[in-house]
């Protein structure tokens, strides 16, 4: 079982400190363990406020509730794989440029995920889905007013690595 206690490193909140040292991974965020995704969760959330201060990114491209949306968490951290690899020592001194000529993409892409999704700076919803023919109609979904964007972000890693670890334990 995982709490709030996990998270008392502080890594949520130290924006300055350097990323984890190991080599650039795809990330199967369906796969990952409960420990993985602890990492992953708390390694993706520095680097997309890192990204999102350096570069000014409005709430548009990057929402601060993008942690709820797969789409944009699939995104984000396909970014930050793409951005370790460009910036590593033994790349080729031309590949941040291909870093940035493909992050100008990605952007667009972004935006087009948060106007889909419907989260906003202040609020979000679940991402709306599509009934098929033969399926039951998808459930109406509401905006939900957030206060603390930080304290969601832990409520729902807390909740992640809950239902990560229960399904660890069922395996077994």
């Amino acid at each position: 079982m995982f709490t709030g206690a996990a998270f008392d490193d502080d890594a949520f909140d130290d924006l300055e400190a350097p990323l984890l040292a190991e080599p650039p991974h795809p990330v199967n965020w369906k796969l990952l363990t409960a420990e993985q995704a602890r990492t992953e969760w708390i390694e993706l959330n520095r680097w997309v406020n890192w990204l999102r201060r350096t570069y000014g990114l409005p709430a548009s491209i990057i929402p601060p509730f993008w942690h709820r949306h797969p789409e944009l968490v699939s995104e984000l951290s396909a970014l930050h794989l793409h951005w370790l690899s460009a910036y590593d020592p033994d790349q080729h001194g031309s590949a941040p440029f291909g870093w940035h000529r493909d992050f100008a993409d990605a952007r667009g892409r972004l935006h087009d995920w948060v106007a889909t999704s419907g989260t906003r700076l202040d609020r979000d919803r679940p991402t709306r889905q599509t009934a098929w023919p033969g399926e039951p109609p998808a459930e109406a979904v509401e905006d939900a007013v957030i206060a603390d964007r930080d304290a969601d972000f832990i409520e729902f890693v807390v909740a992640d690595l809950e239902h990560r670890s229960a399904a660890e334990s069922a395996q077994r």
